[in-house]
């Protein structure tokens, strides 16, 4: 498995390393880095060869949500996206089904 760099370039910090697996939970990000971060993340996951992933995004408003969605939508290599089963979080995570 690969990882993930977090980095915000307003930030001397350094860098975290996101593990690349199945589930990425995006509720320790900022609201203004939750899209680039699922993006790479996803990205990471299918060179990975992950099929499918699940973005924890919360319930709220339902604005990650959204945000995600429409940006996944922009991308080929995205076959689906859908909300999880209930007892892993129902419209509060995204399965994104990765092309293969």
């Amino acid at each position: 498995m690969g990882a993930v760099k977090a980095i915000d370039e307003d930030d001397e910090r350094e860098p975290v390393e996101i593990p690349i697996g199945d589930v990425l939970d995006l509720h320790s990000f900022r609201p203004r880095d939750v899209v680039p971060a699922a993006i790479s993340f996803l990205e990471a996951a299918r060179e990975a060869g992950y099929r499918n992933v699940r973005l924890i995004h919360g319930k709220g408003l339902g604005v990650q949500r959204a945000n995600i969605r429409a940006a996944l939508s922009k991308f080929d290599w995205v076959e689906s996206m859908s909300d999880s089963e209930w007892s892993a979080g129902g419209w509060g995570a995204t399965i994104v089904v990765i092309r293969s």
